[in-house]
């Protein structure tokens, strides 16, 4: 019984430790502290604009979702590719999941309307990476 007990509570922390947002390690007399972040692709949707108004018009709304995700401080970094194509930007956030993630970009009129289509998934980065 007190194997199980013993076992339990292993499995229990083990499982605790990986949820966990955040780890440090040491190498020689530096610590590493690396963070949990969610990035997100933007791929090309379905929807395409018909006129070049109308582009520019989601575009600037595109542009206002991602800078009230920025000042919010859940929006990390955001930007597009170069180039177009079918991946057409970027963005890491700074939430606990990538089901909160998805739900934040979700809210974007150029997700909604189809323009755009979100690929979320984890990410480990140097906990205060700043990229100027």
């Amino acid at each position: 019984m007190k194997k199980l007990i013993i076992t339990i509570f292993l499995i229990v922390f083990a499982l605790s430790s990986f949820s966990q947002r955040e780890f440090s390690y040491t190498e020689g007399d530096t610590t590493y502290t690396m963070k949990r972040y969610v990035f997100m692709l933007l791929d090309s949707g379905g929807t395409v604009s018909k006129d070049s108004t109308e582009a520019a018009y989601y575009q600037q709304l595109h542009l206002n979702h991602l800078n009230s995700m920025a000042e919010s401080g859940k929006l990390m970094v955001a930007g597009p590719f170069e180039g177009g194509g079918d991946h057409r930007g970027l963005l890491i956030f700074d939430v606990e999941t990538v089901d909160e993630a998805l739900k934040l970009e979700g809210e974007d009129p150029s997700v909604k309307s189809g323009r755009l289509k979100m690929n979320a998934f984890y990410w480990w980065g140097a906990k205060g990476t700043v990229i100027k």
